[in-house]
C-alpha cells in the first residue's frame, strides 16, 4: 500500500539497515540508501505509474534518525517490487564551489537497478526523467556459472543487442532485443566466436531532457544515465523491470550454448553533460564528488569528449565502480568487461594521469572479479595513450597498434613488414617487458568506432553526411583504401581485390598471436555505406543486414573455417612469447622469418612481402595436436613466386587457406588441404596471403633442420 503523501517524517519510517546503497527489498518493504555529503533535506518520491508527472507519496528522511555519517537511509514498508521512485535533495547551490543542488530536480539514483519510462515535462516546466523501479534479484540460473575460458583461448565478436536483429531481414520473433539475440544463438554457434562484447547495455537516454525524439539518437549507448541498470529500450515486456529478467535470459541461454558475455562499460562520463546540461542524478546529489571539476567547481573537466568526466579515483566513485562491477557479475553472471577510455581511470581528481591509480588496482586485485576478463581500452579524449602501459597482469588491452599496421600493411604501406611481423608475434614490444603475455593483446583490425571491414576496402575516405555534423566528425586517419572507385562498383578487377583483402585480414587476424575480436558482420561484409562514426544511425546503416550471410556465404564458410581451426590449433595461442629460437641444433626455432627468396628476411628492406614459419607448439610445449604452421604474405600488386625456406621442405605440407583461391578451394578444415607442390617455390598471388599446415611427423624427403 502506497503512503499518502505527507511533509514530515513517519514514525513507521524506520532506520533498518545502512547498506547497501540503491532501493533494496527486505521483507515487509524496501530501504532507501543513498550517499550525500553535502545536502541538507533528502526526500524519496513514489509513483504509482510510469506516465505520472506526480508523486503519489513523498518520503521525507529524518536527518536525525536516518543519516549516518553521509549515508542516507530509510526503511519503507508495504512496498513490493516494482514500485517506482526518485530521489530529491536540498542543499547548496553554489557552482562557484561545486555545488548544484536543485530542491525541485527528480533525481535518478545512482544505484537504481532498473529504469522506466522516458523524459517527461510538465507545466511546471520541471525535467522528469525516467523512473528508477525497485527491483527484486531473484530468477532461475538453474545452476548456471561464469564459463571461466581461459584469454588466451577465446574468440571475441563485438555486437550491438539492437542492431544484431532489428532488420526485417533477421526474420526473429522479438527484433531488437535481448530475447532476440536469443533467437540468433545459433548463428553464432556456427560462426564459432567464444564470447561476444556487447556495446553499452546499461542505462541511456531514449529522448531527450525534454521529452523529445534526440536530434542524434544515441544508438550506440556510450551516454550513461544508470550504471547498475540494463537497457529498458531493448526489452520486450512493457512491465517496470522487465529488461532485468530478460536480459537474465539473454545470460543463461548464451552460457548453455558456450559462449561468455563481455559487457562494453562506461564509467567515464555521464549524459548530465557540463555546465549547461541537465541536472538527472549525479549533479544533484553531490557534484563535486562525482565530477572532475575547475575553475573552483564551476566548470567541468572534459577528459571523455562528452562534457564531463566521472571522479574515478575519488573514494566514492571509486566504491560506486566497484559496486557497480559486482553487481553485473553477481547479479548477471557477466562473464567480463570492456573499459571504455579506461585512461581516464588512470587520472586522479586533477585529471593528472598516476602510475599504479587505485581503481585500476582495486578492480585488477577483486578476489569477486577474478574470473571475468579485464579488458581497457587504453587511451582518452585529451591525449592520453596507454596502450602497452595499462595497469597490472589482470589486465587486457584493446590493442590499437595492431589495427593501424596490420590495415597499413596490407594496404601496402612502406616499412610495414617489421611491424606485421611483431603484430602477428603478439606485440612482445608492447607487453613483454612489463612481464605480460600475448594474450594481454586484444587483436583487432575493425571495431564499432571506424569502418566495418568491407568499407575499410572500399572507401578511401569518411562518408559521414547522415549525422548532420557536414562530414566534420569521425577520424580522417583510416589506413583504408578503395582499390580504384570509391564505394560500390561493378568492376570486376576492383571486387576481386576487395574479396582478398577481406580475407587477408580476418586471416592475418585469426592466425596472429593474442586475442582476436571480430565486429559483428564483418564475416559477410555488413557495410555501413562508408560511414565510419554511425553512433547516430540507428537504421540500416547499421544494422546487421542479414541477407548479406547468404549472399556472402563463401566468406562466411572461410571466417567460420579459420575461427575453428584456430580453437584447435595451440601453435596460434601461445601463452608465452616466441623467442625466434630453437631448443637445441636441427630443431626449427620456435618462429623464424624469411623474405621472398627464402633466406631470412632483411627488416630494412621495403618488400611487401613476408614469410612466417612457425613450429607446432607441441614439440617442445608439452602440448598435443599442434601443427607446424607456414605463412606466406603478398601485399604487392602483382603475383610473386616465393622460394621456400630451406628449413620448410622437409615437411608434407596440406594447404589450410590461400586468400586468392576461388570459392570452396579457398580454405580447408582439418588438415585436408591439397599437398604443397614439390618444389622450391610456390606462387603466391597480388594481394593475398597463403598457409599451409604439416603435423610434427617429417616426411621421407629429409630431416627437419633441412
Amino acid at each position: 500500500m502506497l503512503m499518502p503523501l505527507q511533509s514530515k517524517p513517519s514514525a513507521a519510517l524506520q532506520f533498518a539497515h545502512l547498506l547497501p546503497y540503491g532501493a533494496i527489498v527486505h521483507d515487509g518493504g524496501v530501504q532507501f540508501a543513498v550517499f550525500s555529503r553535502s545536502a541538507t533535506a533528502m526526500r524519496v518520491l513514489l509513483y504509482d505509474s510510469i506516465e505520472d508527472h506526480e508523486p503519489s507519496a513523498i518520503i521525507h528522511y529524518d536527518p536525525e534518525s536516518d543519516r549516518w555519517g553521509d549515508v542516507w537511509s530509510i526503511f519503507v514498508p508495504d512496498l513490493p517490487p516494482g514500485q517506482l521512485y526518485h530521489l530529491q535533495a536540498d542543499g547548496p547551490y553554489e557552482p562557484e564551489m561545486g555545488h548544484r543542488f536543485d530542491g525541485t530536480a527528480r533525481l535518478i539514483d545512482p544505484y537504481s537497478r532498473a529504469l522506466s519510462g522516458t523524459f517527461l515535462q510538465a507545466d511546471d516546466g520541471i525535467i522528469r526523467p525516467p523512473k528508477c523501479v525497485v527491483i527484486d534479484d531473484d530468477f532461475d540460473w538453474d545452476g548456471d556459472r561464469h564459463l571461466r575460458r581461459n584469454l588466451s583461448e577465446t574468440v571475441i565478436y563485438e555486437m550491438h543487442v539492437r542492431g544484431f536483429t532489428q532488420s526485417d531481414t533477421s526474420g526473429v520473433e522479438h527484433p531488437g532485443s535481448y530475447l532476440g539475440v536469443i533467437e540468433k544463438i545459433p548463428y553464432l554457434q556456427s560462426l564459432g566466436v567464444t564470447a561476444i562484447e556487447l556495446m553499452p547495455i546499461h542505462e541511456f537516454p531514449i529522448k531527450d531532457c525534454h521529452g523529445n525524439d534526440l536530434k542524434h539518437p544515441n544508438y550506440w549507448g556510450y551516454d550513461p544515465m544508470a550504471f547498475f541498470a540494463p537497457h529498458r529500450g531493448y526489452a520486450v515486456g512493457q512491465e517496470p523491470g522487465s529488461q532485468v529478467q530478460e536480459f537474465k535470459q539473454m545470460v543463461k541461454a548464451l552460457h548453455q550454448a558456450g559462449i561468455e558475455v563481455i559487457l562494453d562499460v562506461v564509467f567515464n562520463h555521464t549524459c548530465e553533460g557540463n555546465e549547461l546540461g541537465p541536472t538527472l542524478s549525479f549533479k544533484g546529489l553531490e557534484n563535486h564528488v562525482y565530477y572532475m571539476l575547475e575553475n573552483g567547481g564551476r566548470f567541468y573537466r572534459n577528459y571523455s569528449g562528452c562534457g564531463n568526466t566521472i571522479n574515478g579515483n575519488h573514494p566514492i566513485c571509486r566504491e560506486m565502480i566497484f559496486n557497480c562491477l559486482r553487481h553485473w557479475v553477481h547479479n548477471y553472471h557477466i562473464d567480463g568487461f570492456r573499459f571504455d577510455l579506461a585512461s581516464i581511470l588512470s587520472r586522479d581528481r586533477n585529471g593528472q594521469l598516476v602510475a599504479n591509480p587505485p581503481l585500476v588496482e582495486m578492480i585488477g586485485e577483486d578476489p569477486m572479479l577474478a574470473d571475468t576478463k579485464i579488458i581497457a581500452e587504453a587511451w582518452d579524449a585529451a591525449g592520453a595513450y596507454q596502450v602497452g602501459t595499462f595497469a597490472n597482469l589482470r589486465w587486457a588491452e584493446w590493442n590499437g597498434q595492431y589495427r593501424d599496421d596490420v590495415r597499413s600493411f596490407w594496404r601496402g604501406d612502406s616499412q610495414l613488414r617489421g611491424k606485421l611481423a611483431t603484430r602477428l608475434a603478439g606485440s612482445s614490444d608492447l607487453y613483454e617487458c612489463g612481464g605480460r603475455k600475448p594474450y594481454h593483446s586484444i587483436n583487432f583490425v575493425t571495431s564499432h568506432d571506424g569502418f566495418t571491414l568491407n568499407d575499410l576496402v572500399s572507401y578511401s575516405r569518411k562518408h559521414n553526411e547522415a549525422n548532420g555534423e557536414g562530414n566534420r566528425d569521425g577520424d580522417d586517419n583510416n589506413h583504408s583504401a578503395n582499390y580504384g572507385a570509391e564505394g560500390p562498383t561493378d568492376q570486376e578487377n576492383i571486387a576481386v581485390t576487395r574479396q582478398r583483402q577481406i580475407k587477408n585480414m580476418l586471416a592475418t587476424l585469426l592466425v596472429s598471436q593474442g586475442v582476436p575480436m571480430i565486429v559483428s558482420g564483418d564475416e559477410c561484409r555488413r557495410t555501413q555505406f562508408g560511414n565510419n562514426n554511425a553512433y547516430c544511425q540507428d537504421n540500416k546503416i547499421s544494422w546487421f543486414d542479414w541477407s548479406l550471410v547468404e549472399e556472402n556465404a563463401e566468406l562466411v564458410r572461410f571466417a567460420r573455417t579459420l575461427i575453428e581451426y584456430r580453437k584447435v590449433e595451440p601453435t596460434l595461442r601461445r601463452e608465452s612469447f616466441l623467442q625466434g629460437v630453437a631448443r637445441k641444433p636441427g630443431e626449427l626455432p620456435d618462429v623464424s622469418w624469411y623474405d621472398l627468396t627464402g633466406e631470412t628476411v632483411c627488416w630494412d628492406n621495403d618488400e611487401k612481402t613476408l614469410t612466417c614459419l612457425l613450429r607446432a607448439v607441441g614439440d617442445t610445449e608439452g602440448h598435443s595436436g599442434g601443427r607446424h604452421i607456414l605463412i606466406l604474405f603478398n601485399a604487392e600488386d602483382q603475383d610473386l613466386e616465393f622460394v621456400l625456406p630451406a628449413k620448410s621442405r622437409s615437411f608434407d605440407w596440406r594447404l589450410l587457406f590461400d586468400t586468392a583461391a576461388p570459392g570452396s578451394d579457398d580454405i580447408f578444415p582439418d588438415g585436408k588441404g591439397p599437398p604443397m607442390p614439390r618444389h622450391r617455390s610456390l606462387e603466391v598471388g597480388f594481394r593475398s596471403m597463403v598457409c599451409y599446415t604439416a603435423a610434427l611427423k617429417t616426411s621421407s624427403r629429409g630431416h627437419a633442420g633441412g
